[in-house]
């Protein structure tokens, strides 16, 4: 009996939901007695546990979830995990995501198998992915006044003016163009298959080290998506005739607002995000199943 306590790869599980979702609250209260049943310590994070009142647990943030937990089980959709994954990439706590959102390509475990996936995992069952993160930071004469951190992207957009906005970009410290466009999505290979997707960019593999610049309604249209080396740093300057103030979003979440001759400085996070998927995961058949993609011919 000692030695198979020993051999567990997990002894503490903290967990995040999303909030405002019943579905979501059903599957916590599963996942906490399922836990419990199997003699798990139980951490949730303290906005979650609104939701589950008689939880019973020990309640927490998620940055100290991240410092007691081997393992945190996110339920949500992929909004839900990119928030975690920004929280919890600096303690290095392995992350693994239960589907209640739309496509899920981050959250893998639907709930109809949601107590035999998570107990392969917590068997020792499992893989364990790395993905980067891009740091973003707007410098207003020389002084940083706003910085964001991301998992999917990084976008300058106009905001909620219907107009576009010029910019020059430099990729480690080389001029690449000077641009008239709704914006620039600048993405991991985890945010290839999100926004940058929609804006025309390509799809890359998680495995890949590299960063995408994907214009958004670019005025010249000879315009494309450049695929670049992930450890590039990317400047942005702002163009000081813009009579829009160009957002900054980290995640579809807005960090900053710029100004006409403001500077964006966006670099690879040294932490990286641990993810872990059950045995048997496979990028392609992610694809296949949210994209809807054919199946071989003859199936």
């Amino acid at each position: 009996m000692i030695a198979a306590e020993s051999a567990r790869p997990f002894k503490t599980i903290g967990l995040i939901g999303r909030l405002g979702s019943d579905k979501v609250a059903d599957s916590l209260r599963r996942l906490v007695t399922y836990l419990r049943h199997h003699d798990y310590k139980v951490l949730v994070e303290d906005r979650t546990a609104t939701m589950i009142p008689d939880h019973g647990q020990p309640e927490t943030t998620r940055r100290v979830l991240g410092e007691l937990c081997d393992l945190v089980i996110v339920v949500g959709g992929d909004g839900s995990l990119l928030g975690a994954a920004r929280a919890l990439c600096r303690s290095g706590t392995l992350i693994l995501g239960v589907n209640r959102g739309r496509l899920g390509f981050l959250t893998d475990i639907s709930p109809d198998e949601l107590e035999t996936r998570v107990g392969e995992v917590l068997a020792g069952d499992f893989e364990v992915e790395e993905r980067f993160l891009l740091d973003a930071v707007l410098y207003r004469n020389g002084v940083a006044v706003g910085s964001g951190d991301a998992l999917n992207e990084v976008v300058v957009h106009p905001g909620k003016a219907v107009r576009m906005i010029e910019f020059e970009l430099f990729v480690d410290g080389r001029f690449v163009y000077s641009q008239r466009s709704d914006g620039l999505i600048v993405a991991t290979p985890t945010g290839s298959t999100a926004y940058a997707l929609s804006g025309g960019g390509p799809i890359m593999h998680p495995k890949l080290d590299v960063i995408t610049l994907v214009p958004m309604f670019p005025h010249t249209l000879s315009s494309r998506p450049i695929v670049i080396d992930a450890a590039s740093e990317i400047r942005i300057h702002i163009g000081d005739t813009n009579h829009a103030y160009p957002h900054i979003s980290c995640d579809g979440q807005t960090r900053a607002v710029a100004k006409p001759d403001d500077v964006l400085v966006i670099t690879r996070k040294p932490a990286r995000v641990q993810l872990v998927h059950p045995l048997g995961h496979n990028f392609f058949d992610v694809l296949r199943s949210k994209l809807g993609w054919s199946h071989r011919l003859g199936d």
